[in-house]
């Protein structure tokens, strides 16, 4: 298959087209700015502004938005401005290209779930807890869109998701970096680490997005995710396992809890565990580790 990746160079993306290749595929990567270690196959484009493959693909996953949920809150127009751009580009330049058979992976977001007991499923109704689920809930409105006009547009709403690649503003990153830096019987200063979240290690997510290009036929929309659920205090210790230090005491800072947070939120991932035998491998204890190697290039972890 001829797959483009928009957000290539991102968290996520890097595993995706590091999976596409190992699978045969032809990969184009989209990123916004150029590197000199890009290879040839990747374009450099501003996705809010164009669309640079005038030739359709057979399949496009897009990873590109923004997306850490803590700065949605001080910036809540231009997650909304941003990620329903992203979406416009692809959209119309599809269509322009005469409504091809191209299907577009659409990343959304568990964290648009409301809560509830037990996991969610596809069906559970859609809460907007933060700008950036906003956002997501409205890029979902412009994939029913596209759809109706002829565009094969597969939405997943990925759970958290944590490994290797993984940059600062998310919780492992930040606890790690934390941690590390701690002197002494210093303290460490926290958000709520008695909310819990379901996590998947990236790689996983990864393995799903490409199954999902691969498979024949599929449904319109997919959880991605664990089916359990950890507290920030569980992800903390791994960390400190992962680094080899005790866990420290912490302190509570006001400033680090988000309006709105839900307490729980849990994923059902069965839809695609049926339709694609996709299923978690990586657990979470493995994934902090592989994160914290992957800080140390002499002993990075590869466990794609």
């Amino acid at each position: 298959m001829n797959i483009v990746v928009t957000g290539a160079d991102g968290f996520v993306g890097q595993h995706v087209v590091k999976q596409a290749l190992q699978a045969g595929h032809e990969v184009r990567g989209i990123r916004r700015s150029a590197s000199p270690a890009d290879p040839a196959s990747t374009l450099v484009a501003d996705l809010t502004e164009r669309w640079p493959v005038p030739e359709p693909p057979d399949g496009i996953i897009h990873l590109a938005s923004l997306a850490a949920v803590g700065r949605s809150f001080d910036a809540p127009q231009e997650y909304i401005s941003a990620n329903t751009a992203m979406l416009t580009r692809i959209g119309e330049g599809l269509l322009a290209a005469g409504t091809p058979r191209t299907r577009v992976i659409v990343v959304s977001t568990g964290a648009l779930y409301s809560p509830g007991r037990g996991p969610a499923d596809e069906s559970r109704p859609l809460a907007m807890s933060s700008p950036y689920a906003v956002s997501k809930g409205a890029v979902e409105l412009q994939c029913a869109y596209y759809r109706s006009r002829g565009i094969d547009m597969v939405i997943v709403r990925p759970f958290n998701h944590i490994g290797p690649g993984q940059s600062k503003g998310f919780l492992v990153p930040d606890l790690v970096d934390a941690v590390d830096a701690l002197s002494g019987d210093a303290p460490l200063r926290v958000g709520n680490l008695d909310t819990r979240r379901d996590y998947t290690d990236v790689r996983d997510v990864a393995a799903a997005y490409v199954g999902l290009l691969e498979a024949p036929q599929v449904s319109p929309v997919y959880n991605i995710a664990s089916g359990r659920s950890l507290s920030g205090r569980e992800i903390l210790e791994a960390a400190c396992r992962s680094l080899g230090r005790e866990v420290p005491q912490t302190i509570v800072d006001a400033s680090r809890i988000r309006p709105t947070d839900p307490q729980e939120i849990v994923g059902d991932a069965s839809l695609i565990r049926r339709e694609l035998g996709w299923a978690p491998k990586i657990g979470y204890e493995q994934s902090i580790a592989d994160f914290v190697a992957s800080r140390r290039p002499a002993v990075a972890a590869d466990r794609a």
